[in-house]
């Protein structure tokens, strides 16, 4: 959970490896290199992530594109009383 909403459109258009057809499916694919790892990227900020082999690619995988997302200005932090930032 990135406690931040995700525009979704704005995502797709700039991000590389990424695939959004809302007709088929709600969230954002993301195929990302380093982790080797694939994100479902929800708007409401809420991440499926498949592939990791351990967990720590998991975590990993969350922080980057955490931060890739706040780079693109395609995060609007809504971080909620009493729950960690990245």
């Amino acid at each position: 959970n990135l406690h931040a909403e995700v525009d979704i459109e704005k995502s797709a258009l700039l991000l590389e490896n990424s695939m959004y057809e809302p007709e088929q499916f709600p969230g954002l694919i993301y195929r990302m290199d380093d982790p080797k790892v694939v994100l479902l990227i929800f708007s409401s900020g809420k991440i499926v992530c498949t592939g990791a082999k351990r967990e720590e690619q998991v975590r990993d995988a969350v922080f980057k594109i955490h931060n890739v997302l706040k780079d693109i200005g395609a995060l609007y932090e809504e971080v909620k009383k009493g729950e960690e930032e990245f």
